[in-house]
């Protein structure tokens, strides 16, 4: 609704109470009311999947419009890259927030530090949805508070074509609500149990939930060693679990991000219940590596496999674990997506140990020999040394050309003395079209960094514990922070605004009209800022 119609709407129904409210003010309530434009959870991930569905449909059309994301472990933080990202491209399409276990686990647990294998608290992980879009809505509330303090000061100057102008920002005006892809890791537990979280992050807000094939109590950080993964059949349940979760609340365009840990892998802790050659349990236990036997020399508690009239015993670690056979992990990743991408995915997120576009991409093509449309959400993640990987790469792609590579030590390449080099130049090019090369060959559609925030509070906090700790004392302070914050106009400068002060005077107002005591007199110190 238009302001003018929130102010008409309020208007008549004032009036309509007899004078018994005549203490409101209609325009007040249609600032209000804009300043609040989301009211539930639900009603940001109807319109968050909207959103999404529309962006997967513009990838499908044109790779070029894919999307991208960063991690972010607060709603401050949330809020502050919207902002940003608002303030430089004046547009916040197909820009998204990615929330990580892995940052939840580590940054967010009542417990403390923990890694990456679920044992942290899984309510935090609707508590941080709900706190990054409380943060983007108050986002929404104070840029709108400050259009209409111009509104109030174009009026005042009898200025109708600013006044005008102003209304019509409004009107158009961007939220800074975007969607959330939500990690529920492995469903932290049995299908109810997944389905009873999925049901709380929808709730808080998420449009887009990503879950991974791993063993829910062996869960481990997709970039560590000791992944175990579950037979397909238990997997789909958890993603059934995901839908009906979606369906119930009436998020009926719900986003479905399967998660296969499979390359990296080599674990299973159950053999899958297979009815006939070829099912889907059966392809899953081709995989296992196995050793012929007869019933002579089989062991007491063998497990044993019967294929093609042959008895065959699945290696069994002393952790009572199966051993997959080396050399199988694309292939199951490949089966993992199509089988999940044919039971109600949308769309798929294989976890790969470096970044490289062929790799993916060699999956990918055969995925989409069976599913056309198929498309990635791919981690960008900080886990890899990215430096020193693509280095590697133009350093093969040279040695294969037939090109002098003398002057370089590959296994060194991550070295300082090769920083001015032509190879790392031709890296860092190659790293910086990574997004728009792997959107456009391996089927990317959604491009996240998992941990950028915990990396950059980190760096930044080092940063100035060196500084002010040291012999620059305040100014490490003034000259690599505040200063910054005034030339590049980081809106957070005045702090104060940014945390609702001025938005509290405004309802002050509403509410005690002259008789209002506001914090934004001539003495608020945030008007240096000015």
């Amino acid at each position: 609704m238009a302001y003018q119609d929130h102010i008409i709407e309020m208007s008549q129904l004032i009036k309509s109470k007899n004078g018994t409210w005549d203490g409101i003010n209609a325009e007040s309530v249609a600032r209000m009311r804009l300043q609040n434009r989301f009211k539930t959870g639900l009603e940001i991930a109807k319109y968050t999947a909207d959103i999404m569905r529309k962006d997967m449909a513009a990838y499908d059309a044109n790779p070029a419009n894919y999307t991208q994301s960063l991690g972010c472990w607060h709603g401050f933080i949330g809020q502050q890259k919207l902002i940003s990202i608002k303030k430089h491209f004046k547009s916040t399409d197909r820009k998204y927030l990615y929330l990580s276990g892995w940052m939840v686990a580590a940054l967010r647990s009542e417990f403390g530090p923990l890694p990456d294998q679920s044992m942290h608290e899984k309510t935090s992980v609707p508590a941080l949805i709900e706190e990054l879009y409380t943060f983007l809505r108050q986002a929404d509330a104070r840029e709108l508070g400050m259009l209409f303090r111009d509104l109030d000061a174009a009026r005042a100057a009898g200025d109708k074509k600013k006044e005008d102008a102003i209304i019509d920002q409004v009107d158009n005006f961007q939220t800074h609500v975007v969607p959330i892809i939500a990690d529920i890791d492995a469903g932290f537990g049995n299908a109810e149990a997944t389905y009873l979280l999925a049901k709380k992050m929808i709730e808080a807000g998420a449009c887009a939930i990503q879950i991974e094939n791993q063993v829910s109590d062996e869960k481990q950080c997709g970039h560590q060693d000791g992944k175990v993964t579950v037979p397909h059949e238990d997997f789909l349940q958890k993603v059934r679990a995901v839908r009906y979760a979606f369906l119930e609340l009436g998020v009926d365009n719900g986003v479905i991000v399967t998660r296969t840990d499979s390359l990296g892998a080599g674990l299973t802790k159950q053999i899958a219940v297979s009815n006939a050659p070829g099912d889907l349990g059966d392809q899953y236990n081709s995989f296992l590596d196995c050793e012929e036997i007869t019933p002579e020399n089989a062991k007491n508690g063998d497990v044993v496999l019967n294929r093609n009239g042959k008895l065959l015993r699945p290696k069994r670690l002393p952790s009572n674990l199966f051993q997959f056979r080396e050399g199988t992990g694309e292939d199951r990743c490949v089966l993992d997506s199509i089988t999940s991408l044919q039971n109600g995915a949308d769309l798929l997120w294989i976890e790969t140990e470096k970044p490289h576009v062929e790799q993916i991409a060699g999956m990918m093509d055969r995925i989409r020999e069976v599913i056309p449309n198929a498309k990635l959400v791919y981690n960008n993640s900080p886990s890899f040394n990215w430096t020193l990987n693509f280095r590697q790469q133009i350093f093969d792609i040279w040695a294969k050309a037939g090109k002098d590579v003398s002057a370089y030590d590959r296994a060194n390449l991550m070295s300082v003395e090769y920083d001015g080099t032509a190879l790392a130049a031709e890296a860092d090019e190659k790293i910086r079209t990574f997004q728009a090369d792997g959107a456009k060959r391996a089927g990317i559609f959604h491009h996240l960094i998992t941990l950028p925030t915990y990396h950059t509070a980190a760096l930044s906090t080092d940063n100035l514990a060196k500084e002010y700790f040291g012999d620059a004392g305040m100014l490490g302070y003034v000259l690599n922070v505040q200063r910054q914050e005034i030339r590049q106009g980081i809106a957070c400068v005045k702090h104060q605004n940014m945390a609702g002060s001025d938005m509290g005077d405004d309802h002050k107002e509403y509410f005690a009209g002259e008789a209002a005591l506001k914090a934004a007199g001539a003495d608020n110190t945030m008007n240096q800022f000015a």
